[in-house]
């Protein structure tokens, strides 16, 4: 699965850079999403794997500490790089004439930028809150350093403290989610007023994949924080962590490769050079 993960996400990354058809916002913020795919899976299962080889199941505390600061930057920055790409969609199909001022590049970078910077101090604020807690234990059932596990080895109430950041994070969440269906119920009002169905298909191509997207990562950090962990679940629990860690990641360039033209055209154009390049 995190060989499926670094082929798709670094093909994508590939086909976006060397064709120029693709140098627009959308394609810009795909690049970051991909980037993202990279780097939370990255921060997690080589290290798993390499405990697998060596027949071990220990991480250090700086190791541990540096896992979880990474890996929550990843996720934080994925939710709102996910909320800009529905703003891009909005603008792109319901103010298509102001689309080349308000999205030019230097307000895709400067979006992109505040993505990034607003997941880092999202990560930095919870994982600093959580090492700062007393720990009864060093037993970590799960193959990565996850918020819920590492709480549960706290042995003070100053875990409330973290109560507090994970509301702050949770209605940061819900308010990009807010954002994204706003902008959706819009998008669709003015996508069904469209005369042309050719325009119509057009505008859902490009649609439907960032919300599948969406959907993927929602339902699957729900599903799992939502279900129950208890000691006799130990295998669910990994399971479950495995869902919404690398499925999202390994699915994501699927997604938007196979409902968007462009990129397949690209990804084909790409491929016949490299044939072509081959056979002489």
């Amino acid at each position: 699965m995190y060989l499926v993960v670094l082929m798709g996400n670094l093909l994508l990354i590939t086909v976006v850079a060397v064709n120029s058809n693709l140098h627009t916002p959308m394609y810009f913020f795909l690049v970051n999403l991909s980037l993202i795919d990279l780097g939370s899976t990255s921060v997690i299962i080589p290290k798993s794997m390499a405990n697998a080889l060596m027949n071990t199941m220990q991480i250090s505390y700086a190791e541990c500490v540096a896992q979880m600061l990474l890996f929550l930057f990843f996720l934080s920055t994925n939710t709102f790089i996910l909320t800009v790409l529905a703003y891009d969609r909005y603008v792109a199909i319901c103010h298509p004439l102001h689309f080349a001022t308000m999205m030019k590049r230097t307000n895709c970078i400067q979006m992109a930028g505040g993505a990034w910077l607003a997941g880092f101090l999202n990560a930095a604020l919870h994982t600093g809150t959580i090492f700062s807690l007393p720990f009864c234990s060093n037993i970590i059932h799960q193959f990565f350093c996850d918020i819920p596990h590492v709480i549960r080895l706290s042995c003070s109430d100053s875990y409330l403290n973290e109560m507090w950041s994970l509301a702050f994070s949770v209605c940061l969440g819900v308010s990009c989610f807010v954002f994204i269906i706003m902008s959706y119920v819009r998008i669709f009002a003015t996508v069904f007023r469209m005369p042309s169905v050719e325009r119509r298909q057009k505008a859902f191509s490009t649609c439907i994949p960032h919300l599948i997207v969406v959907s993927l990562l929602i339902g699957t950090v729900l599903f799992t924080y939502l279900t129950p962990n208890s000691a006799s679940s130990y295998n669910l629990d990994q399971a479950l962590a495995v869902l919404y860690t690398v499925v999202p990641p390994m699915m994501n360039p699927v997604i938007y490769s196979m409902r968007n033209q462009d990129v397949k055209a690209a990804l084909w154009k790409m491929l016949g050079r490299g044939a072509s390049y081959h056979k002489e």
